[in-house]
This record gives structure tokens, sequence and C-alpha cells, in this order.
């Protein structure tokens, strides 16, 4: 496929076209205090994660509901996948999860029990309990959501990527991708000790002072997660397409580019940082590479074999609506 047909593919993609939808809580909250502030950046809407200023460090809470195909068509890994990915939200804001809470709705008691297999499962992994929450099995459908609380000593912030960062994608490339949806899994059966260990990167580099601008990736991929992180920052970013790690047996490289992995991070390090964070990721065995550049063009441009196309000019079409000052 031309690097034209790419870029038209990536924009038409159901995971970032998805993100629109987070212009409307961005519209009722853009007069909130702090809402899209990088002087108020721990208040700031938009993040992976609310960071709450707290003695000497932040109190994180996050959210996520799970897509309906995907609890209807695998409930028990939708289960995991629920707890998984806020625990992956606390460690991309550089924190450590406390526990989670859940809402769970099921036509049946028979529905619910594959998903809460599924959520107890990823709970024992990771080492975060459940605390409580919500269950019903009277509902006339299914759906799914869990909450998360951490704490985080320093910032890794959606608001914080600079002209000149170089851009470092981090993806666990031991695993396989679902058979129906767009995952990658390299989680489930993996030793839970490694699990933790991968995820201990995050904080420590926040709290080593080399890294305070990033963002997991999330169901929007690798670009979709690229795209949110320039328009908080209101910066823009090149990114080298043959750079992104990515596993041998993954031929289309536009399917793979919206994946959601489940151990994948997309930082914005300063440059003489760089070498220290893809050595931190390779000390773990996690696939790292340096993939691009942020400059201030507000515009996200995909580079390969020497070509450029424009994926996203946020200046013009703005996609979650939450930006920075640098994007006022």
């Amino acid at each position: 496929m031309t690097l034209a047909g790419i870029a038209a593919q990536l924009r038409g993609a159901l995971g970032i076209l998805a993100k629109r939808d987070v212009q409307i809580p961005a519209r009722y909250l853009s007069g909130e205090p702090g809402a899209g502030s990088a002087a108020d950046r721990p208040a700031a809407l938009g993040d992976d994660c609310a960071a709450i200023p707290d003695g000497d460090g932040y109190l994180l809470l996050a959210a996520e509901g799970i897509w309906p195909a995907f609890l209807e068509g695998d409930p028990r890994f939708a289960g995991y996948s629920a707890v998984m990915v806020n625990i992956s939200d606390i460690y991309a804001m550089g924190g450590r999860p406390i526990a989670v809470v859940d809402v769970v709705w099921g036509t049946s008691a028979g529905a619910l029990e594959p998903v809460w297999e599924g959520m107890v499962a990823a709970s024992r992994a990771y080492g975060v309990p459940i605390v409580g929450g919500h269950t019903s099995a009277r509902s006339p459908y299914n759906a799914l959501a869990v909450a998360i609380a951490g704490r985080a000593r320093r910032l890794i912030t959606s608001f914080a990527a600079r002209p000149g960062d170089v851009l470092v994608a981090a993806i666990d490339l031991r695993g396989e991708m679902h058979a129906e949806h767009p995952f990658w899994d390299a989680s489930t059966g993996t030793d839970p000790a490694r699990l933790r260990g991968d995820l201990e990167v995050l904080p420590a580099l926040a709290e080593a002072g080399l890294c305070d601008a990033g963002k997991d990736i999330s169901m929007g991929g690798v670009a979709g997660t690229l795209l949110m992180l320039l328009e908080t920052s209101g910066a823009g970013a090149v990114l080298d397409l043959a750079a992104v790690p990515r596993p041998r047996d993954v031929r289309d490289l536009s399917s793979w580019l919206l994946a959601f992995p489940s151990y994948g991070f997309l930082l914005s390090v300063r440059p003489d940082a760089a070498g220290d964070v893809l050595s931190a990721f390779a000390r773990r065995g996690i696939a790292s590479a340096a993939v691009g550049a942020v400059d201030g063009s507000r515009r996200l441009t995909l580079e390969a074999a020497g070509e450029r196309q424009t994926l996203w000019d946020l200046a013009a079409e703005p996609l979650t609506g939450f930006a920075g000052e640098g994007a006022r």
C-alpha cells in the first residue's frame, strides 16, 4: 500500500474517529478550572488519568468502558482487559496502581461469570485488588466499565511534549493478535512477576527525571495515541513508520498502527535522555525505538521510504477537543 493509502486508511479508522466523541465532554468541561491548562497541569483534562495533587505526589484516577462488540464476542478477555487497560493508564502517568472498582451489567448470572473470571485473573496477575463496585444480572444488555486509583511521585503527562523531543515507542512483542479484534495480547499466560516488572519501567523513568511526557497506546493504536499526545501538547510530529516496533508475522502496517497492545507506550523524550530511556526498556526485553520527532507544526506527518504524507492537521481539525495552552 502507498503512503497516501496508509494515511487514508488511518484517517478513516474507527479507533481514531471514535476519539471525536471526547469532544462532547471537552465542550462541557472547557470552562472548568484547569481544563486543558498547562499552567495547572495536575488538574488538566485530556490525560490518561486525572492527577490530583496529594502531599508530595499525586492521586491518580481513571476509568475505562469496554467496547460492546468485544464484550459480547469474548467476555472473559474483555473482563481481563478492562482491568489491564486501567492499570496501564496509571503506569502511563508514571504512577503505581492501588485498587480497582467495577460496574458490570448482565442479562443473566451466566453472562456475568466469564467477565468476572477475566477481571479476577487480571487482578491476580498484576497484583491490583478489586475492592468494590456494582454488579447486576438483571439488565436487558451486557455492559462493563472499570475505574482505578493510583499514586505517582512524578508525572508523565500528555501536556509536556516539546518541539525537539524524540518520540519513543515501546511495545512488548512477545504475544499474539486476538483472533477477531485488533488487540495484541502479550499479557495472558505471561509470568505475573514479569508483567509487574515490565510496567515498573514507567514510574522509574519519571522518578529519575528521564521522561515527563507520553501516553499508553490505546484503541487508536500508535497513530491515534500520537495524535492525542500532540493535541494536548499543542505540538506536531513526524512519525517514521518503518521504525515502529512490529512483530515479524504482522505484515499489514496500517493495521498494526491501529492495534491496541497490552503493553505499549509512546513517550516524548528530551534528546539527551533518549538513550537511557531505550536502554531501560531493552533491559526488560521490551522492543523500543526512536520513531520520530516532535515539532511545532500541530500536524502529524507520516514518513516512509523518503516520502511524507500529512495524516492530520490538528490546527484545522481537532480530534478530542482537549488542548493545552500551546494549541491556543
